[in-house]
């Protein structure tokens, strides 16, 4: 995931075409943060020191996670930083807020491909989005929007469906917490 100054940002992943199968599917998908992510992320990136020094906490004993690797470039500096597991606190609260805007974007790609292909299987992607929704868990509903009014719009998809698709755009409406 990349995230300019403007806030335009652009994801990208391969991921299994459904839980099922081993097929994969390259995903990209661009959208624009909103202002309160935007000048989050650039704030904990300079509390981070954009990314210079160390960032990894090197312990051999804690739990592989997935290696991560934050990446800041502007006019004065480049600098990055490759890491399992970070004490920093900022370097932490940036994954999580990554960690989170990823895991919105997967439901959407999911969502893409289950209204193209298996229209029966988003009423349980949907539920569990919500649920994750309501946990807190996913940030910047409103880059799946787009999604989600499309099998709102579809009259081919049942109405339980389409009034949860509505739900979870109304959510992403809401005023959100500062952090």
């Amino acid at each position: 995931m990349s995230v300019q100054s403007d806030g335009h940002a652009k994801y990208q992943c391969s991921a299994k075409v459904s839980s099922d199968s081993e097929d994969r599917d390259n995903y990209e998908t661009e959208f624009v943060v909103s202002e309160a992510t935007r000048a989050r992320i650039f704030e904990l990136a300079s509390q981070a020191h954009y990314f210079s020094g160390k960032v990894d906490a090197g312990n051999r004993k804690i739990a592989f996670t997935g290696a991560k690797k934050l990446v800041y470039k502007d006019g004065q500096r480049e600098s990055s930083a490759a890491y399992n597991y970070s004490t920093v606190p900022a370097v932490q609260q940036l994954t999580t807020l990554f960690q989170g805007v990823a895991a919105t974007l997967e439901f959407g790609r999911r969502l893409v491909h289950d209204h193209r292909y298996q229209k029966l299987a988003l009423d349980d992607e949907l539920k569990r989005m919500e649920d994750e929704v309501r946990r807190g868990n996913l940030v910047e509903l409103q880059a799946v929007k787009p999604v989600l009014q499309e099998i709102y719009d579809d009259g081919s998809v049942m109405n339980v469906v389409r009034a949860r698709a509505q739900r979870i755009m109304d959510m992403g409406n809401a005023p959100v917490a500062p952090h």
